[in-house]
């Protein structure tokens, strides 16, 4: 797998900007089964999905702006709510203040759709047949120190490799094994694009045998198989007593 970050004209927020004019002027060229990775702030500032710092307080933002939200008092991270926004365990609904000059950064309105028209745009402008998009985002992982990547919205490609029903290294069939591709590559493309002042918020992804392409947008019973929910068995007792409130959304 090769991953290339793209250097990238700086996006201001709050000024007009235009995601498909970003993309002209960022990718000149793209491969055939290639994968182009975009953080989400970059949508977000283009869609103008940002909010003043000075308008609002962050915790009642994030209660607007969340599924469901923790409010932990003993939190020494007092700004970092642990929520869940768009079936994704997210801190502070995925807002955003780095980077941001002076707003607060949301996710975008619906990064499905915009994962969606950005492939069919890449397929139009570089005459591809298989090409992929994910709309990537930093988060934490319970118990682990640090961020890795997550993808918020993909298409092009199956986002879950399944290995059920298959035999490992000794002949044992596999039983639960489903390999989230999506994730992995986000994850993969954030640590490349980086997290401060790079200036990187693009990454394209080549030489990558184990994704199976396909061409067209993810399916809904494909976007639905993504998610377990707070009720899963395995996560029932770390979520069973928490008192989750309603966000707006």
């Amino acid at each position: 797998m090769d991953i290339l970050p793209v250097k990238t004209n700086k996006l201001i927020p709050g000024r007009n900007q235009n995601l498909f004019e970003f993309l002209d002027k960022s990718i000149l060229s793209l491969n055939e089964k290639s994968i182009l990775a975009i953080t989400s702030k970059i949508v977000s500032i283009c869609e103008k999905r940002i909010v003043k710092l000075d308008k609002i307080k962050k915790n009642k933002l994030i209660a607007e702006e969340a599924d469901y939200y923790i409010v932990n008092p003993n939190n020494k991270f007092s700004k970092l709510i642990l929520t869940v926004k768009n079936n994704i365990l997210a801190p502070a609904a995925g807002i955003d203040e780095s980077n941001a000059h002076g707003y607060y950064i949301l996710w975008p309105k619906n990064p499905q759709q915009t994962a969606n028209n950005v492939r069919k745009y890449l397929q139009k402008r570089f005459s591809l047949k298989k090409v992929g998009v994910i709309i990537t985002d930093s988060r934490t992982i319970p118990l682990r120190w640090g961020t890795t990547g997550v993808a918020i919205s993909h298409s092009g490609f199956l986002s879950l490799k399944n290995y059920i029903g298959k035999k490992d290294l000794f002949g044992k069939k596999l039983k639960v094994s489903v390999s989230n591709v999506a994730d992995a590559l986000a994850t993969a493309a954030v640590l490349v694009m980086g997290e401060a002042d790079e200036q990187t918020p693009l990454a394209i992804i080549n030489d990558i045998p184990f994704v199976e392409f396909v061409d067209r947008n993810p399916s809904k019973q494909e976007l639905a198989k993504l998610h377990v929910g707070l009720k899963d068995p395995m996560y029932t007792p770390l979520f069973k007593n928490v008192k989750w409130q309603r966000g707006k959304k």
